[in-house]
């Protein structure tokens, strides 16, 4: 691995939380990819809600294929950049680990039901995930990641937190930039929802081929494919013209990051933290890539059928953390356990925030509706643990 001097090297790694013994044939960075593979909360990923609801349909995406794509993509570019790719993967395949059941829509509940103490930001629950709840070692909580990783999980954190993380705050403090592979995460992460919820919502008829031709970015893509193979099915079209769409995101994002880099005259990893960021798009694409989003917006995630949806979603969040609240003793042995630890309303968020959609489904069920109709399936088997 080939990298410039501005990219993080594990040999020089800020550390973990916990010293440990070398990881032998692995360099830090791929020790900590290794990990976040292995947690039970990565596994948690493939029953979590992209935009659609898990059991809406098997082609549409998850949490977890959503990861897989974000870190293909940034893979790739960091090896056109230069970057450390082990470390690159790393923070994308742990980026969404706090995220809640139902998406959007079940954060935004989670954050409401615990404003009177302290919010919730899934950013935040991603890092909490791997330095408190995961529990895997016999010497430490978490998984003990390397302060890089840690860092790159944490795209946005308020003022008010950033003091209480200590090291890893001091960035949010003193408005400092995280290393050039978060930098690089944090738009892979927008190129591969940008481009998967087009096809989601094409698949799921909540958008049309025509209303997306009227995006510059999009439509120019597909009318090259139109020119080049007439009379192509609907199918194929979509997918010719998201891998263009794809694939125009990652040359310009190399080429222009490669510019700012340059025109900068980064030579050190240190230097990158004191400038604006470096990983962009151009100027052009930026726009572009704006308005899709505001496109989707307004077309797709607030599709009414989407939003009757996620409002059942907020709804079942809702009444859980209430119930929880109002009698702990429903919470599973293993929670209440960490009450004297975490506190109540922590406790309840980070037990919420794991679920996957069709657990927190279940539990909504086996509280609120314990004699109603049910199948063995929804029985979740002794010895379960979330």
């Amino acid at each position: 691995m080939l990298l410039k001097p501005y990219a993080a090297d594990p040999a020089y790694t800020k550390g973990r939380r916990y010293v440990e013994p070398p990881a032998g044939a692995r360099n830090e960075f791929h020790r900590d990819r290794d990990r976040i593979i292995h947690s039970a909360a990565f596994r948690r990923l493939e029953y979590k809600t992209q935009v659609f609801i898990n059991h809406e349909g098997d082609l549409f995406r998850t949490r977890l294929t959503h990861t897989l794509e974000v870190a293909q993509i940034a893979r790739t570019v960091a090896r056109h950049l230069g970057l450390h790719e082990d470390l690159t993967e790393a923070i994308c395949l742990a980026h969404d680990l706090g995220h809640t059941p139902f998406g959007h829509a079940g954060q935004d509940a989670l954050h409401q039901a615990m404003q009177a103490h302290g919010g919730f930001e899934h950013n935040l629950q991603s890092l909490r995930v791997v330095d408190e709840l995961e529990e895997r070692y016999a010497e430490f909580d978490g998984l003990n990641l390397c302060y890089e990783t840690r860092e790159g999980i944490l795209k946005h954190c308020s003022r008010e937190h950033a003091l209480q993380l200590g090291a890893l705050g001091e960035r949010f403090i003193q408005r400092q930039q995280p290393s050039l592979e978060a930098q690089l995460a944090n738009l892979a992460d927008e190129i591969a929802y940008n481009t998967h919820d087009i096809d989601d919502g094409l698949r799921a008829g909540l958008i049309e081929f025509e209303q997306l031709m009227t995006q510059p970015l999009f439509a120019r893509h597909a009318k090259t494919v139109q020119q080049s193979y007439p009379g192509l099915n609907a199918r194929r079209l979509v997918y010719e013209t998201t891998r263009r769409m794809i694939n125009t995101w990652v040359m310009d994002l190399v080429t222009h990051s490669s510019e700012l880099i340059t025109a900068a005259g980064i030579a050190t990893r240190e230097a990158v933290a004191t400038v604006p960021p470096l990983i962009s798009f151009s100027p052009t694409i930026q726009q572009e890539t704006r308005a899709l989003k505001h496109f989707l917006f307004q077309n797709l995630y607030r599709h009414y059928q989407v939003m009757r949806v996620m409002q059942h979603a907020q709804r079942i969040i809702q009444h859980l953390f209430e119930a929880f609240i109002a009698e702990p003793r429903l919470l599973p042995t293993q929670y209440q356990a960490r009450l004297e630890k975490h506190g109540l309303a922590r406790t309840i968020a980070d037990y919420i925030a794991g679920m996957t959609d069709r657990y927190a489904t279940r539990e909504y069920q086996r509280i609120f509706a314990p004699f109603g109709s049910s199948t063995r399936q929804d029985i979740i088997p002794d010895g379960f643990v979330l």
